[in-house]
């Protein structure tokens, strides 16, 4: 607020200086002139009434010459002045109009109400560096699980992008540079409540300068960088960087997954997406001649990965100085038959559309798809704003930077045991996530036959705060298992529509583990079902009627007047 103080203050310096000025020398000079008072004598008007005159001649409201009637020389002095008092006034609020309605002034009140914002959250939050594709999906998951978080983001459009956005949970942002500590400070990073720093900006340098200022300012919070060069990705993980996404990387190790096993790629597709979302059907990337367009950071994490399964890669680049180009690599952008030809696309099985720009890779498929009509095709996304252009050309899996970000750092934020889940699950062969797959689909069904949705996914903690009426069963020496939250409480010989997906607890960790698996404090239980079943579950695990219920079959009433009316019954 000082500094709004300050700008005000420095702007209008001269015309407060000038209209006081003003007001001093037209109040001296009333009490210079002299007057003539009502026995004809001479007199002076003091100060205090010469300048209760000139206040409201300035504003020529016209009160009256006070206290007796001026002489011409007051008169014409009174007149001078009327004149250049408008006239100083008009200036005075002109300058004032500009001051507050400049974009200087506007961005300091703008930061500090942020500020102020910032310092009234009394619940955890997550500090967003960069609101750009990643970082608006990101908020847009956050914002439907009702968590908190401040942004900071350079460009004020995508800040006020944020601050137009329909949402219950207002998003404090602030227009600046997340590489200044001083506004990582204004955003909250030394702030108690704050969980994790998350750098999503388009540029490597800043994230590793926001990793670096988050470790100094507050050893103790998480940070998860975007990265998308090894380098940098090696100096974060120097310094203790929690989690470091390299998009690139990651898509190529999934597209890895997809090769050899399609079913555990589905499943991890699956768990990263939003509930609500299509399930999409497995694919299974072909074995046989690849072409690859494209060899930069992109390309080469492709090229590794798949060379790595096993399989034959033509590198298509229109540039010559790339690092670790390969040698047979086909001098050419890949938009025209003849280089394609050459590359041997007739008789490719698939072809890897990942330059840096959408336009040439929407024409290297639509021509390859011209010459082989069969080819499996993935196809590199770089706009968000082109996703209708890329739905529409029939690719058979489409990588966005953004999206793939987004989901990782998501179930990070939001559901850790997500990522423990598919750690363990990886362990497992394709045939297990195969039948695996099945039952979601099924479940997905059977909640609704007409939609082909991904079921909500929730975790459970096995505790005071998240089940107490289960607390309460173990502290008298009960028992209580899995199978028993999956009952409904108003038919205990009816299931709910969802499936444990995953344990870990006092016995290990372990995926979809067994209904009469014993439950103790501390057991985390990752759970998948309908939004009614997971209400359902909600109301046993916190009611102890509802539990005793499903415990016993009997339903006891806790009220003196229900045991009453209940013995009558009897």
């Amino acid at each position: 607020m000082n500094t709004v103080f300050f700008l005000v203050l420095r702007q209008m310096r001269v015309p407060l200086l000038l209209l006081s000025t003003v007001y001093a020398i037209a109040t001296i000079g009333l009490t210079l002139i002299p007057g003539v008072n009502s026995q004809g004598e001479p007199w002076h008007l003091d100060f205090f009434h010469a300048f209760y005159f000139v206040s409201f001649m300035g504003t020529t409201t016209g009160f009256g010459e006070i206290p007796h009637p001026f002489s011409d020389g007051q008169r014409m002095w009174a007149l001078l002045f009327i004149y250049i008092t408008v006239a100083t006034w008009i200036y005075t609020i002109g300058r004032l109009i500009a001051v507050l309605s400049s974009d200087m002034l506007r961005q300091a009140i703008t930061a500090y109400q942020f500020t102020r914002q910032v310092a009234a959250i009394r619940e955890p939050f997550d500090l967003i560096c960069g609101y750009g594709d990643a970082g608006s999906k990101l908020i847009k998951a956050m914002r439907r699980r009702m968590m908190l978080a401040t942004v900071v983001e350079i460009q004020q459009g995508r800040v006020d992008a944020l601050a137009l956005s329909d949402s219950e949970i207002a998003v404090p942002a602030l227009c600046a540079d997340a590489g200044v500590p001083d506004n990582l400070i204004a955003a909250g990073i030394r702030h108690p409540m704050c969980r994790n720093v998350v750098a999503l900006t388009d540029d490597n340098a800043v994230n590793l300068h926001v990793a670096i200022t988050a470790k100094v300012l507050n050893p103790v919070v998480n940070v998860i960088s975007r990265a998308s060069a090894h380098d940098i990705e090696a100096n974060m993980a120097s310094f203790g960087t929690e989690h470091i996404i390299d998009p690139f990387d990651s898509f190529a190790h999934d597209l890895g997954l997809a090769t050899y096993a399609p079913y555990q790629f589905l499943l991890s597709l699956w768990m990263r997406s939003e509930p609500g979302e299509h399930l999409p059907d497995v694919q299974k990337v072909p074995e046989g001649e690849w072409i690859l367009c494209g060899y930069g950071r992109f390309g080469q994490a492709i090229h590794a990965e798949m060379v790595n399964q096993g399989l034959s890669v033509q590198v298509v680049e229109p540039r010559t100085d790339i690092p670790n180009l390969t040698p047979d690599a086909v001098i050419g952008d890949g938009t025209g038959a003849e280089i394609l030809i050459r590359a041997g696309v007739e008789s490719a099985v698939g072809i890897i559309a990942g330059t840096d720009d959408d336009s040439n890779n929407l024409s290297i498929i639509v021509t390859a798809r011209s010459i082989k009509s069969d080819l499996f095709v993935i196809v590199r996304q770089n706009e968000q704003g082109n996703a209708p252009l890329f739905k529409a050309s029939g690719a058979n899996v489409s990588m966005e930077a953004s999206s793939v970000i987004a989901r990782k750092i998501k179930t990070i934020l939001t559901n850790r045991s997500i990522d423990e889940f598919l750690s363990l699950a990886r362990a497992r062969d394709d045939q297990w996530a195969r039948v695996l797959t099945s039952r979601i689909r099924q479940l997905s069904q059977h909640i609704d036959e007409s939609e082909n949705v991904l079921p909500r996914i929730w975790e459970l903690v096995v505790g005071h705060v998240e089940t107490p009426a289960v607390m309460d069963v173990l502290a008298q020496g009960g028992s209580v298992r899995i199978g028993h939250l999956l009952q409904d409480h108003t038919d205990r010989d009816a299931f709910l529509p969802a499936i444990a997906l995953f344990y870990s607890g006092e016995t290990g960790a372990f995926c979809v583990p067994p209904v009469h698996t014993l439950l103790s404090e501390g057991d985390k239980i990752l759970f998948m079902g309908s939004a009614l079943s997971h209400w359902q579950m909600g109301w046993t695990q916190t009611n102890e009627l509802a539990l005793e219920y499903i415990l016993t079959g009997e339903n006891q009433p806790r009220s003196a007047l229900g045991r009453w009316l209940s013995s009558l019954v009897n």
